[in-house]
């Protein structure tokens, strides 16, 4: 088939262009026959002078919104832990959306099993389920290295974590620190030891930590979670320069307030306190989160996005934080 080759400037800040193969150009977009591009030397050059600038940037948002953009991740595999809800389950739809095949992992059997026959009914893709807790080291190690000898990973996305209590270190329960380490650090480097040696031997692939704000800047009530949010933000930066030579991206995430169980699970189920924590303005959602994900995954292969901060406009730091009167 003819390759047509599309530009939508200011939405890509790449400026990358578009192929599409011939029939698979949408309507809208086949119906504006005036955009005629040239693909010599990989620039795409828009032939037609009196095709205006605002066209153009029509024809963007029709590609933009349609979901007609590259795809460098297809066919590849993605592990993520905590898939079973929030942004891990966000972003294994996002994925899926994006042709890659798929490991999720969780603790609650019932929940990946839904959400991988959901995915199944939908797309065209591989999508596997694993029921082990990042916190056990033998479990994970069994799994995951079971798992290598028949699949090939490419995307590591350490998403599971939690936030347990918000009282001062003195009258903190141990309890509580003790989970919020062995998951949010400890869960994260269990995984990871498994599947970085894997990436290593081929030279490629990439690592989505998922760490928060509180690993920046440390709040009232944090103390602990934020010291483990503080680690990952650590293991990031030190997996970029121990991967250094290869071609195998870390990418570190920095989210401020995302609407999730996270702080169902924070307030061990109080909704008053947990729905609290999100009046008065937007906050950021877990598919806001998936969309940067995919987002860092799908840039070509000599760009690192090693360190994204990522906020709700409300939201400037953990202290700021502008709340709408009733």
């Amino acid at each position: 088939m003819e390759e047509h080759i599309l530009w939508w400037p200011r939405l890509d800040l790449n400026q990358r262009p578009l192929p599409c193969q011939g029939s698979a150009l949408p309507t809208e977009l086949r119906d504006h026959s005036k955009l005629k591009c040239d693909y010599s030397k990989n620039i795409p050059i828009i032939k037609e002078p009196s095709y205006k600038q605002t066209d153009i940037i029509i024809i963007s948002i029709i590609i933009y919104s349609k979901g007609y953009y590259m795809n460098n991740i297809k066919s590849q595999t993605a592990l993520i832990t905590g898939a079973t809800s929030g942004i891990g389950e966000a972003t294994a739809k996002v994925l899926a959306k994006m042709e890659v095949n798929l490991v999720l992992t969780g603790r609650r059997e019932e929940n990946l099993k839904n959400l991988k026959e959901s995915l199944l009914k939908e797309f065209d893709i591989d999508v596997q389920t694993l029921k082990f807790d990042v916190t056990n080291k033998s479990e994970v190690l069994e799994k995951l290295t079971n798992l290598l000898t028949k699949t090939d990973i490419d995307i590591l996305i350490n998403n599971a974590g939690l936030a347990l209590g918000i009282e001062t270190i003195d009258q903190g329960d141990i309890d509580n620190w003790e989970a919020m380490i062995d998951t949010n650090i400890k869960g994260l480097l269990y995984v990871s030891r498994v599947i970085i040696p894997h990436l290593r031997e081929k030279n490629r692939g990439h690592i989505v930590n998922l760490g928060s704000i509180a690993g920046e800047m440390t709040y009232p009530g944090g103390n602990v979670y934020c010291a483990t949010k503080s680690a990952v933000h650590t293991l990031s930066e030190a997996m970029n320069i121990d991967l250094k030579g290869t071609d195998i991206r870390v990418s570190n995430i920095a989210p401020g307030a995302v609407k999730t169980s996270f702080s169902d699970i924070r307030f061990k189920g109080d909704k008053q306190k947990a729905e609290a924590v999100y009046e008065g303005y937007t906050p950021l959602f877990a598919e806001d989160i998936a969309d940067l994900i995919l987002y860092i995954l799908n840039a070509p292969l000599h760009v690192n996005i090693q360190h994204t901060l990522i906020m709700p406009t409300a939201q400037r730091n953990p202290y700021i934080l502008h709340r709408k009167e009733d």
